[in-house]
């Protein structure tokens, strides 16, 4: 399912009035195009963050913040948005350049994540606002994000302002990149009215903007402009009682539980009775308490806000995402928010390994079911549901990476999880299988074409479309199912040198595509527990690849490593070197040790076999079969053998 338009936030109602004074503007773009860098210069350019900014090792050379949108310690880390998040800048504008009577504009910017695996978040943003800002790579190009994004942006006749940004790069093909987001917009069926865009050329790092590809200004002022000339400030029907829409939740130490609204009419104040209009079509009373606006990129306490604002509101303890806080006189509930459908499920428990509870605080099945639910509290396109065993449960989501992102937040707060592979979701339509699909753009050097044609051939991908670039690159996009893209990053970022670059998205469901070959390799298990010694490492290292160190304690069927064969292989991985008391010249040879392939959680996710899982805890990432013991093992490949 999709967002379905709502008539609360059309424009062309009768009798609707605009507010003046206002724009609320979602910036949407795939990864690394600079929508987070483009807010920080908005801030920085208004004044938003001279007075309260504490210096950090993030800020640029000249000192001034970057990143500031970027909350959680994962997105710092990362490089990547991971939530919406909005802020807002008051940028000095005459009334008739759009400005209000205060001769200002107030700028409410959502800056959306960029990644497929969070389009969720993208899709619930896109119901707080009036219109979107494109941001487009000057050299790069519309990207499958890109295509995601603005698909869901045109599903909800939202005008679109086109920005392409990093016009300074040395490779920038300005030009180029205007006539393919043109090609987009016709591919995706965009409206006439869609096709008459505004071009704003920026440099983000920078700070600056012009209506000019060739030159650009001193500040951002042509961005806001064109912002505040092109997209339609919010509009209400002034003799609407109340309504406000919950598109996010977020929590206070001092207030508790936070709805973020958009008022879409009438007024909303603190300590105010309202109508809150449940999910499950139940109306209750309830009490506003506090209510907040941003400014610049800290919530205010206001005593009320008027239609089109973005609010947070506190006292209504058990409120969820969607739902509507009404006129008690005359509640009028808006559409609940539903968003596409996951299309990937791994299974998360408690951690079952013999050396569970050593490195983390907690631990039962209780408190990782609770932590699940608290999860689907704000984010809306997560599932979890039952399975057979009692203290595990299956986590549907839309990519790896969005599960990965959840995982690693468990960890660190102090959870110990034992997670399984990450499996597609397949659906029965009209009596088929099907699959999802992923539309896949790769970019690698002309000599890495070949193998990359052939990686992706092998997992019963087809090439819609091949371009040659004239720095020696090609331009690959191919629509392939999304469990051959499991585990296929690291072996592409191999086959090409660290050189390529992939990007895809979700592209729906088809026909299911046959079998697919899995890891081509086996696993190294550990027969027995105890501490890794170098005797044994020297002696297995040459013929495989190690994940593991010297000095590390493992546990019976705990995977220690890669084999080079596509069986598993137990091994003595704690042997040490035999004592004597006898001595000669020569016999202690010097041993060299391979260092351990790096084994992070993202890349544990790709590796691990269909009979394998990953033990996680706050100080370590283990991978282990989900059978431990090696006879049962055994049987169950024997009877698997046989059945084939």
């Amino acid at each position: 399912m999709s967002i379905s338009p709502s008539p609360a936030l059309s424009r062309t109602d009768e009798g609707s009035v605009p507010v003046e004074g206002f724009r609320n503007v979602a910036i949407i773009a795939h990864v690394d195009h600079g929508k987070t860098t483009l807010v920080d210069a908005l801030l920085g350019q208004a004044g938003a963050m001279s007075a309260h900014h504490k210096p950090d090792e993030s800020d640029a050379a000249d000192g001034h913040a970057t990143r500031v949108m970027d909350s959680m310690d994962q997105e710092r880390e990362r490089g990547i948005t991971i939530l919406a998040k909005n802020t807002a800048v008051r940028w000095p504008l005459s009334a008739e350049h759009g400005g209000g009577k205060a001769g200002e504009v107030k700028l409410n910017i959502v800056d959306t994540p960029g990644h497929a695996d969070f389009g969720g978040e993208v899709e619930r943003a896109l119901t707080m606002v009036d219109g979107v800002l494109l941001l487009v790579d000057s050299s790069e190009g519309p990207l499958p994000q890109t295509r995601f994004v603005l698909r869901k942006a045109l599903e909800l006749d939202l005008p679109a302002v086109v920005v392409v940004n990093k016009v300074d790069r040395p490779d920038a093909r300005v030009s180029e990149v205007v006539s393919e987001v043109e090609e987009l917009f016709l591919d995706l069926e965009a409206e006439m009215h869609h096709l008459e865009f505004p071009i704003v050329y920026t440099n983000a790092k920078a700070g600056t903007a012009s209506l000019d590809p060739t030159t650009q200004e001193a500040n951002l002022e042509p961005l806001v402009r064109t912002l505040v000339d092109h997209l339609p400030p919010p509009s209400h029907d002034p003799d609407a009682p109340l309504r406000a829409w919950v598109t996010n939740l977020d929590s206070n130490p001092f207030v508790g539980r936070l709805a973020l609204c958009r008022v879409v009419s009438g007024t909303i104040k603190k300590n105010q009775p309202v109508a809150w209009c449940k999910a499950d079509g139940t109306i209750v009373s309830a009490r506003t308490g506090s209510v907040f606006v941003t400014e610049n990129h800290e919530r205010v306490e206001v005593d009320s806000a008027g239609p089109g604002e973005l609010v947070a509101v506190s006292g209504i303890e058990n409120i969820n995402l969607g739902e509507t806080i009404a006129d008690p006189d005359d509640p009028r509930p808006l559409p609940v928010i539903t968003v596409d459908e996951p299309s990937l499920s791994m299974t998360i428990g408690i951690n079952t390994s013999p050396m569970a509870g050593k490195e983390g605080s907690k631990l039962t099945a209780r408190l990782v079911k609770n932590r699940l639910d608290t999860e689907l509290l704000g984010n809306v396109s997560l599932r979890v549901l039952p399975t057979e065993a009692p203290n595990a449960w299956e986590v549907q989501a839309r990519g790896e990476l969005q599960l990965a992102v959840l995982i690693e937040a468990m960890r660190r707060e102090g959870f110990e999880l034992t997670v399984g592979k990450p499996q597609v979701l397949i659906k029965e339509i009209d009596g088929v299988r099907q699959e999802p699909f992923e539309r896949l753009t790769v970019d690698v050097p002309e000599e890495f074409s070949g193998t990359v044609t052939q990686l992706l051939s092998e997992r019963r991908g087809r090439m819609n479309e091949v371009s040659h670039g004239d720095s020696g690159w090609v331009r690959q996009e191919w629509i392939v199912p999304a469990r051959g893209l499991i585990g296929f990053r690291t072996k592409f970022l191999t086959e090409t040198r660290g050189t390529g670059v992939l990007n895809h998205v979700f592209e729906g469901y088809e026909k299911w595509a046959g079998k697919i070959r899995s890891r081509g390799t086996g696993s190294i298990v550990a027969d027995r527990r105890g501490p890794t010694t170098m005797n044994a490492i020297v002696a297995i290292q040459e013929r495989s690849a190690l994940i593991v160190p010297p000095g590390v304690e493992v546990y019976e069927g705990m995977v220690v490593g890669e084999n080079s064969r596509p069986d598993d292989m137990d091994v003595n991985i704690c042997k040490e070197k035999k004592q004597t008391n006898m001595r000669a010249s020569g016999s202690d040879n010097t041993e060299k040790v391979t260092p351990p392939m790096p084994m992070g959680l993202d890349r544990a996710l790709e590796f691990i076999a269909t009979d394998e899982c990953v033990e996680v805890t706050p100080e370590s990432i283990r991978l282990r079969k989900v059978e431990l013991d090696p006879n049962i093992r055994a049987r169950a490949a024997k009877k698997a053998k046989a059945d084939a």
